[in-house]
């Protein structure tokens, strides 16, 4: 049980590569893209997310990376102020938290530069089949060929090919939660300064958020609608763009300047705001972690802090002595499944805004690190 596979380099992947290897695993992490992934919103390390961070060593550069907003404001199609404030931002809360809101692929970076000497790292190819065997499980790819691994693990997103593999297809376990997102970054064009600027059209069916980084150089944008279930190719990003122009035409505000800037995007995000739901996360030797097996989405604010506390748990468990990965497996589903139950709560609370402050301490805070051992 010493040699694992863990499909995707996002957050849960580097970071459960590294909490393994630590505990004496040999981990091979494979991703599709052909490099480190770039872009991406502002996320948070929360509560026990930020103890996980303390606790691989990367607390100091975390925090050193954070975001400085000063402030919130909201706007009507019109462009007049509907309110501001200089207590919290709707991307972060409390802004004398000490919660950390940091770029998605600054995190990306330091994770990727944290393990990259102690683990194989496989870009540009995925997993296409898993045979199960007694005592390993076999691994075909798309470049071609296999390899044999004790452990294979899933943290390749909302779109897991592992859980469709090793579960079944995606749609026996998404909610739809009635919304899309679409994140890029583009020159600071609005000229903000460390000031995030929100909008929403009058029946609130659109809207979105700006706000600067790279010290006010750029901006990351927002920009979300609300819809039923879309069919689209969600590799296809030319498509995306053109939904999203279309789903905001006519919006006031700034959004036509966003919507041209959107077009030369160098990095771009689409997707539905979906929850994933299973009954398991872990079948025979193969097991799930992060969005792969318990997405909250992005309307949740904790996506990023579930990543690291579960890839944090399930390689505390697997690195118990004398454990094999069928009690592993089950502690890590027994203690995480609470948390994830909280956490995800957060995301359908007040759909119109974000979760009350004392919902959101609750959840963040809802699992201990140090789980007393067990036999």
């Amino acid at each position: 049980m010493r040699d694992v596979l863990i499909s995707g380099a996002g957050i849960a992947g580097p970071a459960l590569a590294h909490c393994l290897r630590h505990r004496g695993f040999r981990v091979t992490v494979v991703e599709r893209t052909a490099a480190p992934r770039e872009g991406g919103q502002a996320v948070d390390v929360r509560g026990v997310a930020l103890d996980v961070v303390d606790r691989m060593g990367l607390g100091e550069p975390v925090r050193a990376a954070r975001t400085r907003m000063k402030g919130m404001s909201m706007m009507d199609g019109s462009g007049t102020e509907l309110f501001r404030s200089e207590d919290f931002a709707y991307t972060s809360g409390r802004l004398d938290s000490e919660d950390v809101e940091l770029l998605r692929d600054d995190l990306i970076a330091m994770l990727h530069e944290a393990t990259k000497d102690s683990v194989e790292y496989v870009f540009d190819d995925s997993i296409t089949a898993l045979h199960q065997e007694e005592h390993s499980v076999r691994v075909e790819f798309e470049r071609g060929g296999f390899r044999t691994f004790d452990l294979v693990i899933g943290a390749d997103g909302v779109h897991s090919a592992v859980r469709r593999l090793a579960f079944g297809p995606e749609a026996g376990f998404t909610t739809h939660l009635g919304q899309y997102l679409a994140i890029f970054p583009t020159p600071n064009l609005l000229g903000l300064d460390n000031w995030q600027v929100w909008f929403r059209d009058e029946d609130a069916r659109a809207g979105g958020v700006a706000y600067p980084v790279r010290d006010n150089t750029e901006l990351r944008v927002t920009l979300g609608f609300m819809a039923e279930p879309l069919t689209y190719d969600y590799r296809n990003t030319l498509q995306q763009k053109e939904i999203v122009a279309e789903r905001l035409a006519g919006a006031g505000w700034e959004v036509p300047k966003l919507l041209a800037a959107m077009a030369d995007a160098p990095n771009f995000y689409f997707d539905a705001m979906a929850q994933i739901h299973m009954d398991h996360w872990t079948n025979g030797r193969v097991a799930l972690v992060g969005d792969a097996g318990y997405c909250a989405s992005a309307l949740s604010g904790q996506g990023t802090s579930l990543a690291l506390v579960g890839a944090y748990v399930l390689a505390d468990e697997l690195g118990r002595p004398g454990v094999d990965h069928t009690a592993a497996f089950a502690a890590y589903e027994r203690r995480l499944r609470p948390f994830v139950e909280l956490n995800q709560a957060l995301a359908t609370e007040n759909p119109g805004g974000p979760a009350a402050e004392e919902s959101v301490e609750r959840a963040k805070n809802g699992i201990t690190l140090d789980a007393e051992m067990v036999g």
